[in-house]
């Protein structure tokens, strides 16, 4: 039996109507403050609705990895703490900490955000590393792309400290992070028939499928993740990518 919110959910849906007021095709309301950590050399809060995700950005020297010894490195965690959902397990990272983790690493990478290249102090002995904590501060849905604008709002607000005779001084700053694109995560849930933007909770729980589609400022795809065990049809797929496409440069003017 079908629980009385998701059977809310879902008859709205059939009239193309949301339980929030929203079209299907649109984001909640995106609050940004950055700077809110000030020991940290960068950081973001961001608010997605009711979903609340704080980001801080490390910078620590680092051994390249043996395969980039010309580039400095990039290492995403994220904290899925119990006071943000009661499902959430304390401990370490679950599943969905691990993947949301990796997804935003992989979008901040493969678009090539940051240019690694001038973050090589020796190469293949000595380079800065940027590490990105995010921590999940409240669970209304949709954490993939509040992670997303947390960690590229915050790497836009991060600068490197000075690094003199083998010693980083923190609190001075040699400069800005070499930054080159805000790359955006768009995620797309599929319901019955429909596909909604921005899913929230009860709308994640009653989703079939989950496709989420990182985007550069050029338009370029950098990453492209389906979830669940819905299917997309083949003929969809096209327009759900322009849909994406078109709803990143909304998300980009306010980063």
């Amino acid at each position: 039996m079908i629980p009385m919110s998701e059977e809310y959910v879902l008859k709205l849906l059939r009239q193309n109507k949301r339980m929030d007021g929203r079209n299907l095709l649109d984001y909640r309301e995106i609050k940004i403050e950055t700077g809110v950590i000030p020991k940290a050399e960068g950081s973001a809060l961001v608010q997605l609705g009711n979903t609340k995700v704080l980001v801080g950005i490390k910078m620590e020297i680092a051994t390249p990895f043996p395969d980039m010894p010309d580039e400095g490195i990039l290492i995403v965690n994220a904290e899925f703490a119990p006071i943000a959902n009661p499902e959430f397990e304390p401990g370490p990272p679950g599943e969905e900490a691990t993947e949301t983790a990796r997804l935003v690493d992989r979008l901040i990478r493969e678009s090539k955000m940051i240019d690694t290249s001038k973050l090589v102090i020796q190469e293949g002995e000595k380079v800065w590393g940027v590490f990105v904590d995010i921590h999940i501060l409240n669970d209304e849905g949709n954490l993939l792309d509040a992670s997303a604008i947390g960690a590229v709002a915050a790497l836009y607000n991060t600068k490197i400290p000075k690094y003199e005779n083998d010693e980083v001084i923190r609190g001075e700053y040699a400069g800005n992070l070499p930054v080159r694109y805000k790359p955006v995560m768009i995620t797309m849930a599929k319901i019955g028939d429909k596909y909604i933007l921005d899913p929230n909770y009860l709308e994640e729980e009653v989703a079939s499928t989950k496709l989420s589609v990182g985007i550069r400022d050029d338009d370029v795809i950098c990453a492209v993740q389906k979830r669940g065990s819905g299917t997309i049809k083949f003929s969809e797929l096209e327009g759900l990518i322009d849909l994406a496409i078109q709803k990143s440069k909304e998300i980009r003017s306010l980063l």
